[in-house]
């Protein structure tokens, strides 16, 4: 799931109700760039385990209207350390496929296969891949139908590959926390950092979250506020997304089902 990003590329529509595949918008650890081709590495915290799920979300605009549509995220094991990640959107504005393969080492997400597919009613089609050869230091692809080759740079991530660290990086301790991000032929680099303690109230009773920000420039009017459960293995329970016009799109948790 895909946010409102910050660069001037040709815009895509990432705006009312395909917020419902919106559940981040991207950014990088705190480290700086490198040009070093090996994969990501973490060795201050050995040991970190994914754990499989399946959760699903619903989408409101501003004036409390729920979007008519759900969007379902699982993250699933393979064989030894490699896992799929995967989103689907089912709407009848847009259908969205989001895939990631991946593998978990040392704390860290290394991406291998990318995939993104979105149709819809009235929209444009979209569809973006990249593939990474960590071997080869390159990362190759297509967005919009027009190839594209990198090299990659230490930590790089994709645009959903960077979600699945964010929650592992807020859940290892960490707070404000920096992403590069492969998105179309270039890098994106953006910022996350917690806010505070906050308590929120869901049709399970009371529960204590750790509240977040997209950090923006100065003078931005746009705002993503997110809501991560630390109870619920760090999730994202709450996405608040505040346009420059004043309109606000909500994601909140519906279902979720931990350990796979």
């Amino acid at each position: 799931m895909r946010l409102n990003r910050t660069t001037t590329k040709t815009s895509t529509p990432r705006t009312a109700t395909l917020l419902i595949l919106a559940l981040f918008s991207a950014s990088t650890l705190a480290s700086q760039p490198s040009t070093d081709n090996q994969p990501p590495q973490d060795t201050q915290q050995a040991g970190a385990e994914l754990a499989p799920y399946e959760v699903t979300y619903t989408a409101a605009m501003d004036k409390g209207i729920t979007l008519n549509g759900t969007a379902k995220r699982t993250l699933t094991k393979k064989d030894g350390n490699v896992w799929l990640y995967r989103t689907d959107v089912d709407s009848f504005i847009a259908n969205i496929d989001e895939s990631l393969i991946l593998k978990w080492e040392n704390n860290q997400v290394i991406p291998l296969r990318y995939r993104y597919r979105l149709s819809g009613f009235l929209i444009k089609d979209r569809e973006q891949s990249i593939d990474f050869d960590w071997d080869a230091g390159v990362a190759t692809g297509k967005d919009e139908g027009e190839p594209f080759k990198l090299e990659l740079r230490e930590g790089a991530l994709d645009p959903l590959g960077f979600q699945l660290q964010l929650s592992q990086d807020i859940k290892s301790g960490k707070r404000d926390i920096t992403y590069q991000v492969i998105d179309g032929d270039d890098y994106d680099e953006d910022r996350f950092a917690v806010l505070d303690e906050e308590s929120m109230k869901t049709s399970r009773g009371s529960i204590t979250t750790l509240k977040a920000e997209k950090v923006r420039d100065e003078g931005s009017k746009r705002e993503t506020l997110m809501w991560f459960a630390p109870d619920e293995d760090f999730l994202l329970v709450r996405l608040l997304q505040t346009e420059p016009d004043g309109s606000r799109y909500e994601l909140r948790l519906n279902r979720s089902d931990l350990g796979g």
